[in-house]
């Protein structure tokens, strides 16, 4: 049986750190390739299922057609009043 001498385990350290060091120089190289692949492919996924329309496909009104759609505007909201505001100045 093998004993723990300080030589194994100085070893083992620089094995880590040396692997540790090389992982990331490889995904430093490798991560934007992979990002921009699986960028890509949602685009593509998602063209495909939506079929590739634009905004101005369906939102495209003829002229002269005038419509106010106000499902998405806020209420607006009455700022409560705290107290008046008194300007102070410093006397010499």
């Amino acid at each position: 049986m093998d004993t723990a001498s300080f030589n194994g385990f100085l070893r083992t350290v620089i094995y880590i750190v040396f692997f540790y060091y090389l992982f990331r120089f490889v995904a430093r190289l490798l991560f934007p390739v992979l990002v921009k692949k699986a960028v890509a492919h949602a685009e593509e996924k998602f063209r495909s299922e939506y079929g590739g329309y634009t905004k101005q496909d369906y939102s495209r009104k003829p002229d002269g057609d005038i419509s106010i759609d106000t499902t998405n505007a806020k209420p607006t909201r009455e700022k409560k009043k705290v107290g008046d505001y008194v300007d102070f100045e410093e006397i010499d």
